[in-house]
């Protein structure tokens, strides 16, 4: 393969192939992602997204393909590409029996600035992330949502046009994650390019400009939020039945009606029912009636990501492989 490069992007990588002895954790992985947006990786635990994200940031060799970080060779220039780019993974890489001040004024000398510079740098970034009280505070003291945001702020310390956040919300609760998503959003209206990898649904809708769906190793889509939705119809039919019993015999009933296999969750008699046609409504509805089935709720709506990923793959984003998840934890 002849390796090429885009300076107009913000990441280019052709191909990409990394693998653990006979397993392949990443099959040949294409990315164009163009400054200023956010991108989302997509996938469940194993999938390869780590792995994806740890090639693009140095961390790990590439064993096949090529990638460029704004015209910058990854391979042959790693140490350009390490200041061209911030890296938050899923486990904060700060000093516990330090405090947070502490822990960003060393961040600040171990990038070369003077020690006034790092203490005006960790006072702003403490202040752009909402921890002036806990400033004084060690991090074994902290949240888990602070440890985060702290370890968010120590990424921006070389002001780095690209940041990858590598599930940045894993294990945070829901008010914590939505203040994650807002100090995102604001990196961004700054001027940052974003690379984000997760596994929640939910996020790469609220957050991304463009999504890859990664599962295996392998990107089977990519698109717009909207795009993926589309491409499994322009409309899904919801629906719960009244017994519960019934609910695989009312989704072959359903998928001879549209030719489409539905979406089922059998212990609350749900059917999520991909629609070519919004009018097709009305047939299920009155195949469903002459059957004999009877429905308790129905409503018509836009396809979630959720669906777009079992279609796409089969499973949800909760599929977890013991088999490949050890090679995710290179940010532990």
């Amino acid at each position: 393969m002849t390796n090429t490069t885009d300076s107009r992007l913000a990441v280019h990588a052709s191909g990409l192939v990394k693998r653990f002895g006979d397993f392949t954790a990443v099959g040949g992985v294409d990315l164009a992602i163009a400054p200023g947006e956010v991108f989302g990786v997509l996938g469940p635990n194993g999938a390869g997204k780590t792995t994806t994200l740890s090639m693009l940031a140095t961390l790990l060799p590439i064993d096949g393909g090529h990638a460029s970080v704004f015209g910058v060779d990854v391979a042959t220039e790693p140490h350009k590409i390490r200041q061209l780019v911030g890296v938050t993974g899923q486990y904060a890489s700060v000093d516990e029996n330090l405090t947070g001040y502490e822990n960003l004024w060393l961040f600040g000398r171990l990038h070369g600035r003077s020690s006034k510079q790092a203490r005006a740098l960790a006072g702003d970034l403490l202040e752009r992330f909402g921890l002036t009280e806990a400033a004084g505070k060690q991090i074994k003291d902290y949240s888990g949502g602070m440890r985060r945001r702290l370890d968010l702020g120590a990424s921006l310390i070389s002001s780095p046009p690209l940041i990858f956040l590598d599930e940045p919300t894993t294990g945070l609760d829901p008010r914590t994650r939505g203040q994650m998503w807002d100090t995102i959003r604001d990196l961004v209206a700054n001027g940052s390019t974003i690379l984000l990898t997760t596994q929640y649904l939910d996020e790469a809708d609220q957050l991304a400009d463009r999504i890859a769906v990664i599962d295996r190793g392998l990107k089977v889509a990519e698109g717009t939020p909207a795009e993926l939705k589309t491409s499994v119809g322009e409309s899904t039919l919801q629906l719960r039945l009244a017994d519960t019993s019934l609910t695989e015999e009312a989704g072959r009933l359903v998928e001879r009606v549209v030719g489409v296999s539905p979406v089922l969750t059998p212990e609350a008699g749900g059917l999520n029912v991909p629609l070519p046609d919004a009018d097709k409504a009305a047939d299920v509805l009155i195949a469903l009636r002459e059957a004999g089935v009877s429905i308790t709720s129905a409503a018509v709506q836009q396809p979630t990501l959720d669906e777009v990923f079992l279609a796409l793959t089969g499973h949800s984003t909760e599929r977890d492989s013991d088999a490949d998840s050890e090679n995710e934890e290179v940010f532990a």
